[in-house]
Parts: C-alpha cells; sequence; structure tokens
C-alpha cells in the first residue's frame, strides 16, 4: 500500500486473498483472487509511505463480508495489530472479536499507520485479466471456479507446505 499526504492524504494498494478449501476450511489453499484497499484521510499530516500488510481473516463472517462486497476496516469489520515481532501473543479489539489481524512492515516517513477507515474489496477487473473471464472473488475463493494461476503456484505451494492445518472445531465456524 502506498500512502502519501499533505493535510489531505489518500492510500492505494492491491493485493491477493487466498482460503484454504473445504467445508470447514481443513484442505489445501486454494486459488487468490484480487483485492485492493483504498482509504482517505485529512488531518494534520505529511509524508510518504509504502507499507507491506498480511491481513489475517479470522472467521467466515469475515471472509464472507470481504468477498461480497467493499468493507471498511474498522466499521464493518474489526481489525487488531496481530503480534508484534516473534511474540506469540495477538492484540484483538475491545470485545475480543477482532475478525482480521494485521501485520505490517512501512517504509518511508509518515507520522502513524492505521487501516481503520480504509476499504478492502474484491478487485474484479484485475480477477477478469489473470483469469482470462470474468469471475466472482467468492468463486475464486470459496467455489474453486478456476485453477491455481502459473503466478501464483509458488506462493499456494508454500502456504500447502509450511501453514499450520485448521484444527479448529467446525461448530466454531458457523457464522
Amino acid at each position: 500500500m502506498l500512502k502519501a499526504a499533505f493535510i489531505i492524504g489518500g492510500s492505494y494498494g492491491r493485493g491477493a486473498m487466498t482460503c484454504r478449501t473445504g467445508e470447514h476450511f481443513t484442505g489445501p489453499w486454494g486459488s487468490p483472487t484480487m483485492m485492493a484497499l483504498e482509504g482517505g484521510s485529512v488531518g494534520f499530516q505529511l509524508g510518504g509511505q509504502a507499507t507491506d500488510f498480511v491481513l489475517l481473516v479470522m472467521n467466515p463472517r469475515g471472509a464472507k463480508a470481504i468477498l461480497h462486497s467493499k468493507v471498511k476496516l474498522g466499521a464493518n469489520a474489526s481489525a487488531a495489530a496481530g503480534p508484534k515481532g516473534r511474540d506469540a501473543e495477538a492484540a484483538t479489539d475491545a470485545t475480543l472479536r477482532a475478525e482480521v489481524l494485521t501485520y505490517s512492515r512501512a517504509r518511508g516517513l509518515f507520522a502513524g499507520i492505521s487501516l481503520e477507515g480504509s476499504t478492502l474489496r474484491p478487485d474484479n477487473d484485475a480477477n477478469e485479466r489473470i483469469y482470462n473471464k470474468k469471475v466472482e472473488a467468492e468463486a475464486i475463493v470459496r467455489k474453486g471456479a478456476v485453477a491455481v494461476p502459473p503466478a501464483a503456484q509458488e506462493l499456494i505451494s508454500v502456504l500447502n507446505r509450511k501453514s499450520p492445518k485448521n484444527l479448529s472445531d467446525p461448530a466454531s465456524l458457523k457464522e
């Protein structure tokens, strides 16, 4: 995500979203869908910054919201900072129900970084360019409508090898 501001600021970034397949998210990682992150701000601010984010959607309700519409982080979906450094603790919101954990690494000079007020939405135009057909984000991620494209095969392979399996009680995944 790139962010720049002189009193009025704006931010924009693109990325990919993938989920484990299967009814209870216990299968291998599926094809990615492209996503866009956008935001604006007003206030005493100055600077520019490039930030890499990893967003972990922690439950089916959060994933469904992101895949179906434009979600305002901090309003439509509660977001919280994830573990810092090598610490295994995760921060969450006041109700202990964060739907999205965020991890970030920033470069540049800017006073503070926050995703609150940013919107996250499926980038259907990018999906069409990658898959050479119109396909909805949910069909890609949850229904396996397309095969993993060559550009994403290494990512999916690493996720399948290195990420832990979902051992949650299936009842806890109900919406």
